[in-house]
């Protein structure tokens, strides 16, 4: 059974930083994406940043410069460092994980099977 656990968001003034981790469990692809999304009430679910293990990381525009994504494949474990973060990067943010063909590597542009229960970054101006 596929679990995701996020962990590590919280509340930030504007400016600060935060990392949030994601522990994966009970999968194991030869070829995968894991990614971060968030999304806000009202909004569509927007991609932040995906990691394909050829490996290529793929971020959003509106994060890249601010965000880093980082794995750990043998624990499974994926992050996200956030720096400089604003107001509008508050959101609920969630973990996903799916097995992935080897060539499509931009992993915000595909579906994914597997969700965690997601954990809100708040950023106050």
């Amino acid at each position: 059974q596929v679990q995701l656990q996020e962990s590590e968001g919280g509340s930030v003034q504007s400016g600060g930083s935060l990392r949030l981790s994601c522990a994966g469990s009970g999968y194991t692809y030869r070829s995968y994406c894991m990614a971060w999304f968030r999304q806000t009430p009202g909004k569509e679910r927007e991609g932040v940043a995906g990691f394909h293990n050829a490996p290529k990381i793929t971020y959003a525009k509106s994060v890249e410069g601010r965000f880093t994504l980082s794995q750990d494949n043998a624990r499974k474990m994926l992050y996200l460092q956030m720096n400089d973060l604003k107001p509008e990067d508050t959101a609920m943010y969630y973990c996903a994980v799916t097995p992935s063909d080897w060539f499509r590597r931009n992993c915000l542009q595909i579906e994914y099977k597997f969700w965690g229960q997601g954990i809100q970054v708040t950023v106050s101006s």
